[in-house]
């Protein structure tokens, strides 16, 4: 794709494996699953190096996973597909998934499920961000990893995390930075062609929680962002068209930088069905989730990525390829967060939603970059926003929202 094309693509997890291809590796079936997502006329396909997978301890890299990964690209490769290659994971669709060499004193608060070498631990794990071993071991994992792919044609951008303040937050937001540049140091002394990023979600936006995004993004290459409106209660609505478009407007604004959005989507509710909430109880809490029926949410996406490309975003990359198999549903992270089968752009049996073909027909279009107007300019001063982030957000969308009528 040329420079000035608007990136599509996808979250991948393998629908009969999800978090547990690396162990469980198939070739054929990333190949199958990579023709589908070319077939969709995506070019962007994000992958996820589960960290106990690929680190079980902190001073070993996991040969066989570092293999699985080659072949992983090998096949992106054969695919005209690029990768957004994401370390250190860490949070992923509800649980965190802690090396088992983290787990321990002293331990990260969190009421996150831990789960670590495929199974729920009664653990707590140390923070990633300030513990030295952790560090040295990070850094272990990028030299591995960047200097056996660095040359590879199917790379596309090296990414930091996941959501890493779900995992462990830094003391500061100072403290966030030095680590983003600290780790963005390590891959530049092997590669220095590849952008980098580090994939943070709105909570960055909302809290103060160590990583701002006017400071990462002053360290890496690309800016991104996460959004959901069905998880916010200030959007205008679950299947607000124009909630994901202003959380990148509200990043450029902060970082000075164009935004990618890098996860976005919505969970399904059954074939044929109409719109609904569902209630249960997940991690021994009430749970209440917006579920979009199929056709509603293919009308959601046509909005929205309309509406990115209308803000000067630099491009869409779904949550997620793929339902998950029924088989998973009695394993994290399916086993509680229920509405995680029900993500993808093909179901379970592999067939397609009716969101994957509007994907498929807007990136027929071959849409470029627009630059971002005047409109859509936000004004926000990074230093002034975060002493009230939330109140500062929701005051910015309102007015925003008033020019859309």
């Amino acid at each position: 794709m040329s420079n000035d094309s608007f990136m599509l693509g996808v979250n991948y997890w393998p629908r009969r494996k999800a978090m547990y291809w690396w162990n469980d590796f198939d070739a054929g079936e990333v190949r199958d699953e990579f023709a589908v997502i070319r077939e969709l006329n995506l070019a962007l396909v994000r992958i996820f190096l589960l960290w106990d997978d690929f680190q079980p301890a902190p001073n070993e890299i996991a040969r066989d996973k570092l293999k699985h990964l080659t072949t992983v690209c090998d096949i992106a490769a054969d695919a005209q597909l690029k990768l957004d290659v994401t370390f250190f994971t860490g949070h992923m669709s509800g649980p965190n998934w802690a090396p088992r060499w983290l787990l321990g004193e002293p331990r990260v608060e969190t009421a996150l499920q831990v789960v670590s070498q495929g199974r729920v631990v009664n653990s707590g794990y140390r923070n990633f961000f300030t513990d030295a071993v952790a560090l040295d071991a990070e850094k272990l994992l990028l030299r591995t990893v960047v200097g056996e792919l660095k040359s590879h044609p199917a790379l596309g951008m090296w990414n930091l995390g996941n959501e890493p303040d779900l995992f462990a937050q830094p003391p500061t937001y100072q403290a966030g930075r030095a680590w983003v540049r600290a780790m963005r140091n390590v891959i530049r002394e092997m590669d220095d062609a590849h952008p980098i990023t580090c994939g943070l979600h709105v909570d960055s936006l909302v809290h103060d929680n160590g990583l701002r995004v006017n400071e990462v993004y002053a360290e890496t290459d690309v800016a991104v962002m996460h959004a959901y409106p069905m998880y916010a209660d200030w959007a205008r609505s679950p299947l607000d068209a124009w909630y994901v478009p202003f959380t990148c407007a509200a990043v450029s604004a902060l970082c000075g930088k164009p935004t990618l959005m890098e996860e976005f989507g919505g969970c399904t509710a059954p074939r044929g069905e109409n719109s609904q909430v569902w209630q249960w109880n997940a991690y021994g809490e009430p749970r209440e989730q917006f579920m979009a029926s199929e056709e509603d949410l293919a009308e959601y996406l046509d909005s929205t990525l309309k509406n990115l490309r209308a803000v000067g975003a630099t491009g869409a990359v779904l949550w997620c390829f793929a339902d998950y198999a029924e088989r998973l549903w009695n394993r994290p992270p399916c086993d509680e967060a229920r509405h995680e089968r029900f993500f993808g752009l093909v179901r379970p049996d592999g067939s397609l939603k009716p969101h994957a073909q509007v994907v498929k027909e807007f990136a027929a279009t071959r849409p470029t970059i627009q630059p971002l107007p005047e409109w859509a300019r936000l004004d926000l001063d990074a230093e002034t926003f975060y002493e009230k982030p939330l109140e500062n957000l929701k005051r910015a969308y309102e007015k925003f929202a008033e020019q859309l009528g």
